[in-house]
């Protein structure tokens, strides 16, 4: 990832869509969160979609929180996002995981595909599955 102040993801109003995949918390973590955001509102063509993956939350999880587990609450991304200009137009369930409890000491990453950190708990960790995800779709207003 390039640091946030040489970032050009590409020309201004220049891409259709933009995806990102559970990359938000590394944002937030590197506080540079509004920086990435921005910057790919200002690649996104009026009109364009920015798609975001992102392990969720339960509401009202504290930042420092989410920076440390990788799990963000849905009011966190959305905030970001409309900070940059986007509008929420969807959301789906297609990753979502009601076995994922979201309390566990290594974050996100104590289940699979990391599995890192308890492996005296692998099995329970495997039967659980991959993390609850959001996904959002966000649109650049045309102007």
């Amino acid at each position: 990832m390039q640091p946030p102040e040489a970032m050009t993801p590409a020309a201004p109003n220049s891409v259709d869509m933009a995806v990102a995949f559970r990359n938000v918390h590394s944002w937030m973590r590197m506080d540079q969160a509004e920086t990435f955001f921005g910057a790919i509102y200002d690649a996104v063509k009026p009109g364009g979609v920015f798609g975001v993956v992102q392990h969720r939350a339960k509401p009202g999880t504290p930042i420092d929180m989410m920076r440390k587990t990788a799990y963000v609450t849905e009011e966190q991304v959305i905030e970001f996002a409309e900070l940059a200009g986007f509008e929420l137009e969807a959301r789906s369930e297609v990753n979502a995981n009601p076995r994922d409890t979201k309390d566990y000491p290594g974050g996100v990453w104590t289940l699979p595909p990391s599995l890192a950190g308890d492996d005296a708990n692998r099995e329970k960790y495997l039967a659980i599955g991959e993390s609850d995800r959001m996904t959002l779709r966000f649109r650049k207003p045309v102007e």
